[in-house]
């Protein structure tokens, strides 16, 4: 098995985090250590120990394991705008060496890594690059997460199509109805299975309340072995 997956989304807001929560707890399902990463968050509280992420925190509940914060979020920004001004507000350069150092920690801790991104595939980070790249420094299979809504047929090709020329194994997909009125979501998914030939791992309905145990048994999960023995 590859040291991980590398979650990312047709759009920011389309439910990276359930997916990637729910990824690890359906991996651990299968008797895995599975470490949760949030290399680059902005939108971070602030608190008695420093700048906390809700993402990264929940990536760490979801993992179990006993990891410093900062290995899990190297680069936390209070801002809520794009990552690569809220670091450059605060003079910090995102670098990816760093990223992949404590991505290598992790790892040493567990099985895999599932390594959910910022935003879309292209969001700028800094000077290495954007979200493309930082994948592509880490090595990871992709699970894409489509939020499915208006639009989302050209957003998932389009990503679908820059994650495939980026060379990176395109794990599978995940439809995820993130906005609570989505017209025609059967009809949607439908295409997304004709536009997408990689496997579909799941399509979650709208239910901010579902517990991580009913995300993680609505992925279906035995696909991304074999998409992560050939990375």
């Amino acid at each position: 098995m590859s040291t991980g997956f590398f979650v990312t989304g047709t759009d920011t807001g389309v439910g990276k985090t359930r997916v990637s929560t729910g990824l690890i707890a359906a991996l651990r399902g299968q008797g895995l250590r599975v470490a949760g990463m949030k290399p680059v968050a902005s939108g971070c509280a602030a608190t008695a120990r420093g700048l906390r992420n809700a993402d990264a925190l929940a990536l760490m509940a979801a993992s179990g394991l006993d990891a410093p914060y900062g290995r899990i979020n190297p680069y936390a920004f209070a801002p809520a705008i794009a990552p690569h001004l809220a670091a450059a507000e605060v003079g910090v350069s995102i670098r990816f060496d760093a990223i992949a150092r404590a991505f290598g920690e992790l790892v040493t801790e567990a099985d895999c890594a599932v390594v959910e991104g910022v935003g879309g595939w292209r969001v700028p980070l800094g000077p290495d690059g954007d979200v493309a790249d930082l994948a592509m420094h880490l090595k990871l299979p992709v699970v894409l997460v489509v939020g499915l809504r208006l639009g989302c047929l050209n957003h998932a090709a389009l990503t679908a199509a820059d994650i495939r020329r980026c060379g990176l194994p395109l794990a599978g997909w995940v439809g995820n109805a993130a906005d609570a009125e989505v017209e025609r979501s059967a009809d949607i998914v439908g295409a997304l299975r004709g536009i997408l030939p990689e496997p579909c791992l799941g399509v979650l309905p709208h239910a901010p309340d579902a517990t991580l145990d009913k995300v993680a048994r609505s992925l279906h999960i035995r696909s991304l072995f074999p998409a992560a023995a050939r990375a």
